[in-house]
Parts: C-alpha cells; sequence; structure tokens
C-alpha cells in the first residue's frame, strides 16, 4: 500500500514529456472542497455557491494576473460568475469556462466540479508559460435548471458582456463532465443508434463536440486536441438542435456568434449518475480525468496567433 502511495505521489509530481503534467493529488483536494460541503451547491443555497466561488477566486488568485467576480442580480439575489485572466493583455482572448452550481440536492462530483477543477489545474499550469493569447477562466453560476436556457445563466451574462463591450474573442472552450469513464460493454450510449458503429460502446473516450458551421476556433481545437494523443480522443459535430449538444454554457457563446466547443464524457449518454446524489468524487476516474485537462493544457499552450 506505501509502495502504491509512493508511486502516485512520485507519478503527480514528474512532468509529461518536459511538460507540466496535472496532479491527480490536487484533483482529488479541489474535488472533496467543491463538493463536501454542507449544503447543495444550487440556486436556493446562495450561501453554499458563495464559499464555493471563494475557493475558485482564491486558487485563481494564486495563479492569474488579474481575479475578480461578475456579479448580478436574479430575483432578488446576488450571484457570481468568478473570472482570472492571464496571458498578454493586449492579444485577443481564448475563454474557458465550466459552472459550478449543481442541479438539485446532489454533490454534482462529474456535473460539474469536474470542470471547474480542471480550470483551477489549467490556471496553476498555464501560469509560468509564455502564452500568445489572453486565458479567461471563468467559473460560471446558475447553468443548471431553474434557469438553464434562460438569460440568468452565468455564461449568457458573460458572453453578453464580452459582445457589448467587444472584447477580442477568439473562440470558448466548455469543460462539461470530463471525470467519468467505463471500459465496460456498453456503457456508452448515443441519440442516434447508428453513431455505435462510428464511436464505440465503451465509455473509455473524451469528446471534443460542436455544431455544424462552428468556425476556424472550433475546427483547430478539435484537431490540436486529438493531436495530443494522450487518451482516445473523438470528434462530434453535428446540428445545433441534436439532443445534448448544446446542453452546456457554450451554447451562450453561440448565440453570440463565437465559435465554441464542449470538452464531455457525453454526460447522461455515458453517466447514469446525472443529476442524481449517485453523482459523487468516488465515482470517477482521477488518472483519465487529468489525462484530459493535460490534453486541453498542451492545446492552449501551444496556441500561436497567425
Amino acid at each position: 500500500m506505501l509502495k502504491l502511495i509512493f508511486s502516485s505521489l512520485i507519478l503527480s509530481s514528474f512532468v509529461l514529456y518536459g511538460q507540466v503534467k496535472s496532479d491527480t493529488l490536487l484533483i482529488a483536494q479541489h474535488l472533496r472542497t467543491i463538493t463536501k460541503t454542507e449544503q447543495a451547491r444550487n440556486a436556493l443555497n446562495v450561501e453554499a455557491l458563495n464559499k464555493v466561488a471563494e475557493y475558485i477566486h482564491s486558487n485563481f488568485k494564486q495563479q492569474c494576473d488579474t481575479v475578480f467576480y461578475q456579479e448580478y442580480e436574479v430575483e432578488g439575489e446576488v450571484y457570481k460568475n468568478v473570472i482570472g485572466r492571464m496571458g498578454p493583455e493586449d492579444a485577443p482572448k481564448i475563454v474557458v469556462g465550466a459552472h459550478y452550481d449543481v442541479c438539485g440536492d446532489q454533490e454534482g462530483a462529474d456535473d460539474n466540479a469536474t470542470g471547474v477543477v480542471g480550470l483551477l489545474e489549467l490556471s496553476r499550469m498555464l501560469n509560468k508559460d509564455s502564452l500568445d493569447v489572453q486565458i479567461e477562466f471563468v467559473a460560471y453560476t446558475l447553468e443548471e435548471p431553474p434557469f438553464f436556457r434562460s438569460q440568468y445563466m452565468g455564461s449568457y451574462v458573460h458572453a453578453k458582456s464580452i459582445y457589448d463591450y467587444e472584447e477580442p474573442t477568439i473562440g470558448m472552450v466548455c469543460l462539461e463532465m470530463i471525470g467519468y469513464f467505463s471500459d465496460e460493454k456498453k456503457s456508452q450510449r448515443y441519440p442516434i443508434g447508428l453513431l455505435k458503429m462510428f464511436y464505440g460502446g465503451k465509455g473509455d473516450y473524451i469528446t471534443v463536440v460542436q455544431k455544424f458551421g462552428n468556425g476556424k476556433f472550433g475546427r483547430k481545437f478539435n484537431k490540436d486536441m486529438k493531436k495530443q494523443k494522450l487518451l482516445p480522443t473523438k470528434s462530434f459535430k453535428g446540428p445545433a438542435g441534436l439532443q445534448g449538444i448544446d446542453f452546456s454554457d457554450h451554447l451562450n457563446y453561440w448565440k453570440f456568434d463565437y465559435s465554441a466547443v464542449m470538452i464531455t464524457n457525453t454526460a447522461f449518454y455515458r453517466n447514469s449518475n446525472y443529476h442524481k446524489n449517485t453523482d459523487t468524487m468516488e465515482t470517477l476516474d482521477l488518472n483519465r480525468m487529468a489525462l484530459v485537462i493535460d490534453e486541453v493544457y498542451l492545446t492552449l499552450k501551444n496556441w500561436k496567433l497567425k
């Protein structure tokens, strides 16, 4: 047992092919802090949301050049996006976002503490790099029902703000459920049965999802992320109306005509714990989650303006 723990510590501190590597011990620590709260971090429990927002803000402050809350009011309550920026101030930005709220009374480990932890790890990993673009990390509030698809979503508020202020934006990356994997047969489902022929029946991969006509940023991000080959990475492009393709914060950037992709394990098409109290960190595969973060990291780190 001691040998196993020691090996894990060594692996978590090594670099990957000369690059910084995500840390599974930090991932577990972040997941535990975000999910094991006294109250569920939903719209009814503003205090719980604020505690998580403060934790995110504290971590961003250690890594980013600029950190602030984007506050807005809904039905008499104040809710907060948490924003951290790094990279050249005069360069166009890539937005990397994930929502930190949950649906109902649950821990919401895969949905979507995993995405938020991805933001925290990416900010840590990128803060020593010389970046060609500005990276804007955004932890969103109010993605889940009853505000999903409304102007009260944190991502709608953020997308509208960069549009209104005409902030040069290359594209957006949404991290939505990146921690659940399965090697079991028939563990992966699809909105159209025919897709199984192309993507397989095992939930052992990560997906880059985008809509038809998503633009240059989406094409390049998909290509560059798949090129990393740290774990099976598949791409899916379909009509925006296909069930599930816009089921996260990237949909609001599409509304303002930004190119945006969703990095996901396909949510309820794979993880049967979706929106249930069984969605806990104990069900997650932290090693493969770390590889997803590594692929996103390498893609962002090496992004060059042409």
